[in-house]
């Protein structure tokens, strides 16, 4: 009861995706995009060198 075919199916090939005319404004909209991107990169970048933000809350002291 064994089948010719073995092991794993290979999948369908996708046809590849033609390349998009934009307009000036799609690039513009794009350009804007990726510079918010890189800002806001650059923020993480900045506030991860810092460390925690302002004081932590109630602090639990040692005592019972």
């Amino acid at each position: 009861m064994s089948s010719k075919q073995g092991g794993k199916a290979k999948p369908l090939k996708q046809p590849k995706a033609k390349e998009k005319d934009y307009d000036e404004v799609d690039m513009a909209n794009m350009q804007k995009k990726r510079e918010e991107e890189k800002a806001l990169k650059e923020l993480k970048a900045k506030a991860g060198q810092k460390g925690a933000f302002g004081g932590t809350g109630l602090k639990k002291s040692g005592k019972k």
